[in-house]
């Protein structure tokens, strides 16, 4: 039964599925101070939270058993994602889950804006009536640019046309057509800069959009332009923004995220020109519902089958796609895993090369799960996943190369791994027939057909008759049953590599026995 922490308020909907199902047991303990939730966070499975849980490298390195963080929401600020990968923990989120409400309260706060309603409210409740002091503006006619056109800005942009406003966007994805579709105009920031009327983020928060807005960028921007910023703190520096609003080269702001949060001082408590609100983008109950629910069927379906949804740290795999990537998943991990067994010490790198129709697809997960086999050999003392794997190769030194060609040549797909060693590399290469019928086809320069699975038996010898007949005997002698045996050779008469699937476990006294084969060399065990 897996132990799942709630550390923050989720909707009730979303608990509740947790709590019916009889796979976990449920704790709920909001507010914590970091130095309790270190003390309790070894005993969990699983770790929910929104925004307030600060799941810092201390924290994790408490978590002794914690396979999984959600963050029922999109933003992930407050979760240390890197050593989190590190560690192994998947981390995931609900990027779609508060779409709709950020949009709203966007467009809501430029409305404000525009109309200085928050200002109006408390002035009327002051038993003030002063109507002058309040004129607003229509934003009927005038410019919108909007940075960054995912999800929340494409419906920002599409509520505003409704307003009979322009829009401008600046994002690097976007394509001509769908921008001719929705109706806006992509134009490089710059030119946004200068003809926006309002802007609005919406981008997330990185190395490229931090203090994005600064004073450079707001001298190029129009006299009296507007800014709303419902994205995410640290992408408008605050001090630029102050300097602007109070000479008036900015003539409003409408604010609802913040640099440090929760905000217990700034320079805009002071003016009258700034609305604030104490980041309620994703605060509605439609919201707070949809990511509790979804975060809590993502964590489920983790726990349950292994299928990874919306993780920050491992790519996605939708349904359709995992269909077709699945059997080169397990075969490029069986492949990393032979491969390493026979390869000898000191690797250098890892290079995997794929070909065939799958490579339409992202073979980002398969070049993973490769890594997963090789690493689960040598990583002493580490916990190798699909979240680490990349991260432990780089701490070993190893470099990785993926390469993908069209054809396979001789077969439909191919996967082939090759580990470049102090001492000389090791190529092994395979394939799927039907839909999951796993094979090693190519071992170096020899072609073979081997199943990848269970105990096997490798080795080089020279192609002479007797040498089967001579592994045979002991094998035989020693109660190991063989399951299936394939010889490849080049030319007869020469040197040959040998691959031996059997029933038991050989142990180091048969190894010594096949070893003393004068035909025999570099005998090596594989158990996969």
């Amino acid at each position: 039964m897996k132990r799942i922490l709630v550390s923050d308020p989720l909707a009730k909907a979303g608990i509740d599925i947790l709590k019916t199902n009889t796979k976990f047991t449920v704790d709920v303990k909001t507010g914590m101070p970091a130095d309790e939730l270190i003390k309790i966070i070894p005993t969990y499975d699983g770790l929910l939270v929104r925004s307030e849980t600060k799941v810092t490298k201390e924290v994790l390195a408490a978590a002794k058993k914690l396979k999984i963080i959600g963050r029922a929401g999109s933003g992930v600020d407050n979760i240390d994602v890197k050593e989190a990968s590190k560690k192994g923990i998947v981390v995931m989120n609900v990027p779609g889950g508060n779409t709709i409400s950020a949009a709203e309260h966007t467009v809501s706060m430029l409305l404000s804006l525009s109309r200085n309603i928050p200002q109006a409210n408390a002035s009327l409740k002051r038993c003030e009536w002063k109507k002058k002091d309040f004129i607003g503006v229509e934003i009927f006619g005038k410019t919108v640019g909007v940075i960054g056109f995912g999800k929340i800005g494409a419906e920002v942009a599409k509520r505003l046309l409704g307003f009979g406003v322009k829009i401008l966007v600046c994002d690097p994805f976007i394509s001509l057509e769908r921008a001719a579709q929705i109706g806006v105009e992509p134009v490089p920031l710059k030119e946004l800069f200068k003809r926006s009327d309002y802007i609005t983020v919406h981008t997330p928060k990185t190395d490229a959009t931090k203090n994005l807005i600064n004073a450079d960028t707001i001298c190029e921007m129009k006299d009296g332009v507007m800014i709303v910023n419902c994205a995410r703190g640290g992408i408008i520096d605050e001090k630029a923004l102050a300097a602007a609003l109070k000479s008036g080269k900015i003539k409003g702001a409408a604010l609802d995220v913040f640099e440090k949060e929760p905000l217990c001082e700034s320079p805009f408590f002071e003016m009258n020109n700034v609305i604030m609100t104490p980041h309620l983008g994703a605060s509605t109950i439609e919201a707070q519902t949809n990511v509790s629910v979804e975060i809590v069927k993502q964590m489920i379906q983790y726990f349950s089958t292994g299928v990874i949804i919306n993780a920050l740290n491992f790519p996605f795999i939708s349904g359709d796609m995992r269909e077709m990537i699945q059997p080169f998943m397990d075969l490029a991990e069986r492949i990393g895993l032979f491969a390493v067994q026979i390869a000898d010490e000191g690797i250098k790198s890892v290079d995997i090369e794929y070909s065939g129709d799958f490579t339409k697809y992202d073979t980002a997960p398969i070049t993973i799960s490769a890594l997963r086999g090789i690493l689960s050999k040598i990583a002493d003392n580490e916990t190798v996943n699909y979240i680490n794997a990349a991260i432990i190769a780089g701490e070993h030194g190893i470099k990785v190369s993926e390469t993908k060609g069209a054809l396979a040549y001789d077969f439909a797909n191919l996967v082939s791994i090759i580990i470049k060693t102090n001492s000389g590399d090791v190529s092994v290469s395979g394939t799927v027939f039907g839909k999951n019928e796993l094979r090693i086809v190519k071992i170096n320069d020899y072609y073979l057909d081997v199943e990848p699975d269970g105990n096997i038996i490798v080795f080089s010898n020279t192609d002479e008759p007797g040498v089967v007949g001579k592994v045979g005997t002991i094998l035989g002698e020693n109660c190991i049953n063989i399951a299936s045996m394939e010889v490849g050779r080049k030319v007869a008469g020469t040197d040959a590599i040998t691959v031996i699937n059997v029933d038991g476990v050989v142990g180091e006294d048969v190894l010594k026995k096949l070893e003393k084969q004068k035909e025999i060399k570099n005998i090596r065990t594989v158990t996969i």
